[in-house]
């Protein structure tokens, strides 16, 4: 009967198994010196060697005649324990077996000597999965079973597990593996199985395990189905992904606003019957290799890529801004959530998502705001944003000979005018322009200056008095130009409410931060004007009127 690869390609032998030398000598010095813990917790990520070091770590114990800390494979121990017949080592799924009857089980037998081998052994892969009760009935044994009993717990999540066991083994952190360590491996496996893997499509398979060399292998071997020369192409079409480049050519294309490009790209992969989840995990995984490199002054410490990759990179992440990477990783995960949850209507997530990751002003998100507000800051600091023009009534051209004509005896009659001979008045000192931009107000022709930044000055309203703040969200601020505070409210009940003696001392000594002092409370004019178009002031108004006055 055929066996899969990655169960005949398992490590026999503490100096098989790849990555994780970290662990390994330490388990080879334990046995080596018969400095045996009696419970080992064994974590990581799937695939990454835990239940295959725990049985090599049986085996250990067990062995007559151990090498260098790992068994010889050779003795009676070995061969039994391999073929399974060994009764002295219980390998159990605490998935299937999580009940509290299956610990009291184990808790009755540990009293036992073993029957043939040295020690008892007890592995426990998915510890997590065990109920609380049966937590509870193992953490006695857990903490001092007989001296012919070892526990070995193996575990994918150990948030799940209880601190009391976790204190009560030694804990073991497996990494995930490398990846040309995960390309030479399976490079291997393939040379002795006779499969024709290039280079680039063994980086490919080890890229896309994200760690893990059963899934590596595994991977291989369904490559290795098509009996054929594995490439690059071949892995993309037995995984049903498009490849790196597509991926590129998917955020250039968000970048350049392409939209031609992004509903044929989606429309290919869907009409080619590829699985879009596959397909939108690649792209996480550019924009992610992309942050790498738009935040970080040597990406190619954290990213395993070639030099054209890496070039590649570099050009297309100096076309965004970091809050725009942000907010479209946020975008990007929002829709992979949104796919495994509605299986059918994939091609609309992910053709929405794409569009809204093309025009910023559609994405209404906290990363997508930050992201904009980025973008108007970088151009308040390179000058580029000028303040609109205001309307102003159409202007009817005059030729100049009839313009100077006009002047001359206005000129003459007018005493305002200074003639070319007479000495000017004296200069008088005009005041100074209140902050923020002036606006000609309608009603009465004054000239008002908004004060700026108003919306912290509600804010410090509101730390002293709340009621009275509840008035001020929707008012305006003005200066006028004898020096009077204007403010203008929504309605005549808010203006009754602020028209007091003390709330007119609280919002003089709020204002006057803004103001540069303290105006006088005599100053301020409540108005409640009747034109419509008045709108609340917010911290976006600022920028743009700071922007405006660059």
């Amino acid at each position: 009967m055929h066996q899969a690869l990655y169960r005949k390609w398992r490590p026999q032998q503490f100096d098989d198994v790849c990555g994780q030398e970290h662990i390994t000598s330490v388990l080879r010095y334990e046995v080596t010196n018969n400095a045996l813990s009696h419970a080992y917790l064994f974590c990581g990520s799937r695939g990454t060697g835990k239940t295959t070091c725990a049985k090599i770590l049986a085996k250990a114990v067990n062995c007559e005649a151990p090498v260098n800390g790992s068994p010889c494979g050779k003795c009676a121990s070995c061969t039994a324990i391999d073929s399974g017949s060994a009764t002295d080592v219980l390998e159990m799924d605490a998935a299937s077996n999580n009940g509290v009857e299956n610990i009291r089980d184990i808790r009755d037998e540990v009293v036992y000597t073993p029957s043939a081998l040295r020690y008892r052994v007890y592995i426990v892969d998915e510890v997590h999965m065990l109920s609380q009760s049966a937590f509870n009935a193992l953490l006695k044994t857990l903490e001092e079973p007989p001296a012919h009993v070892i526990f070995i717990l193996a575990t994918t999540e150990l948030h799940k597990l209880p601190a009391t066991i976790i204190s009560r083994c030694q804990r073991f952190d497996f990494r995930r593996i490398a990846l040309p360590v995960l390309a030479a491996r399976i490079t291997y496996i393939a040379q002795q199985e006779g499969m024709d893997l290039e280079p680039a499509a063994a980086e490919r398979i080890a890229r896309m395990a994200q760690g893990g060399m059963r899934d590596a292998i595994s991977l291989l071997e369904l490559c290795g189905g098509t009996r054929k020369k594995i490439d690059v192409a071949t892995v993309d079409e037995m995984m049903g992904s498009g490849g790196r480049e597509e991926m590129l050519s998917i955020a250039e294309a968000v970048a350049n606003a392409d939209y031609d490009t992004i509903f044929a790209t989606v429309n290919e992969a869907v009409a080619s019957s590829r699985d879009l989840s596959v397909f939108w995990q690649d792209l996480i995984s550019v924009y992610r290799d992309l942050l790498v490199v738009k935040t970080t002054s040597d990406a190619t410490r954290y990213l395993d890529l070639t030099d054209a990759e890496a070039a590649k990179l570099t050009e297309l992440a100096g076309r965004f801004k970091k809050g725009t990477l942000l907010a479209h990783c946020r975008l990007l995960e929002d829709a992979l959530f949104a796919m495994q949850k509605a299986n059918a209507v994939k091609r609309m997530v992910a053709e929405l998502t794409l569009v809204r990751m093309c025009d910023p002003t559609l994405d209404t998100s906290t990363e997508g705001l930050l992201a904009r507000l980025e973008r108007l800051e970088d151009a308040l600091a390179a000058g580029a944003v000028v303040a609109p023009t205001p309307k102003s009534a159409p202007v009817t051209e005059i030729p100049l000979e009839a313009s100077r004509k006009e002047e001359a005896p206005r000129a003459a009659s007018d005493p305002a005018v200074p003639t070319p001979n007479a000495p000017s008045a004296p200069q008088t000192a005009e005041p100074k322009p209140a902050p923020g931009p002036a606006a000609e107000s309608p009603a009465t022709g004054r000239v008002l200056h908004r004060i700026r930044g108003f919306m912290n000055c509600v804010e410090r309203v509101r730390r002293e008095n709340s009621m009275l703040a509840s008035f001020l969200p929707d008012a305006r601020a003005f200066l006028d130009d004898s020096g009077r505070v204007i403010i203008q409210l929504a309605n005549s009940f808010a203006q009754m409410m602020l028209d007091e003696a003390s709330a007119r001392d609280l919002l003089c000594r709020a204002l006057a931060p803004e103001l540069k002092k303290a105006p006088n409370p005599s100053q301020l004019l409540f108005e409640v004007p009747d034109g419509e178009g008045q709108t609340k002031d917010t911290v976006l108004d600022d920028l743009l009127e700071a922007a405006g006055e660059q």
